[in-house]
Order: C-alpha cells, then sequence, then structure tokens
C-alpha cells in the first residue's frame, strides 16, 4: 500500500470516528457540564489563566480549579504546564456540539439600581 493510499484512509477514518462520535461527547459534556458557571468556564479554558476563567463563569478559584481536575480526568480538557502550575485548556468547544454558551450579567451596583428607580 502507499503512503498515499495509507493517508487517504486514515483521514477517512478520522472523518468517520468524528461522526459517530458526536452524540456521545455532546451527552458528555452535557452531563460533566450541568451549571452555566461550568459552561462558561469550559469554554473560557482555553489556556487562560485561573483568575481569567472564575471572573467569567463568576466562579471562585477553588470551583474552576477542581472541575479543571474532573475535566482532565474526564478527557475533555488536557493539563498544560506553565511557569508557576498547570492550567486546563478544553479540548473541545461547545458550540460545535450544539451546547449554548450562557451569558452571566453583570450584578448591578446600587447606583445603578437607584438610576433606575429615578427614572421611572
Amino acid at each position: 500500500m502507499s503512503k498515499d493510499r495509507m493517508i487517504e484512509l486514515l483521514e477517512e477514518l478520522v472523518k468517520w470516528t468524528k461522526v459517530t462520535s458526536i452524540p456521545s461527547v455532546r451527552k458528555l459534556l452535557l452531563e460533566i457540564l450541568p451549571k452555566p458557571e461550568q459552561k462558561i468556564a469550559y469554554q473560557a479554558s482555553d489556556g487562560a489563566k485561573i483568575r481569567e476563567v472564575t471572573k467569567q463563569a463568576n466562579a471562585s478559584v477553588g470551583s474552576v480549579s477542581k472541575w479543571w481536575e474532573q475535566w482532565t480526568r474526564a478527557g475533555i480538557a488536557e493539563s498544560i504546564s506553565v511557569r508557576g502550575g498547570e492550567r486546563a485548556k478544553r479540548i473541545f468547544s461547545l458550540d460545535d456540539f450544539g451546547i449554548e454558551v450562557p451569558v452571566i450579567e453583570e450584578a448591578t451596583t446600587n447606583e445603578d439600581e437607584e438610576e433606575n428607580e429615578h427614572e421611572r
């Protein structure tokens, strides 16, 4: 078998593997990421610093750290070494599986509430 033919067959195998894996990966993602904060944190976990992920997801450092460990063990993220420790990098994009990434609205301050009261 020629090298070109082998590459062609491997590419075909990858295509079929992706197509047949989509439903099970989608199900796994939905099971592991039931909360909006987890979906946001997962999508933001592209190698970003933990503080950036916690800010986007409105979650604690402890929660995100725990999630990173769970996701790595489950195979939906990989651990990457950075100066000063480890980070998680997601393997999948939720958009690719039709999973909506929610938007967490910023909490309003007392000034915002007072301003809204005066406008009424």
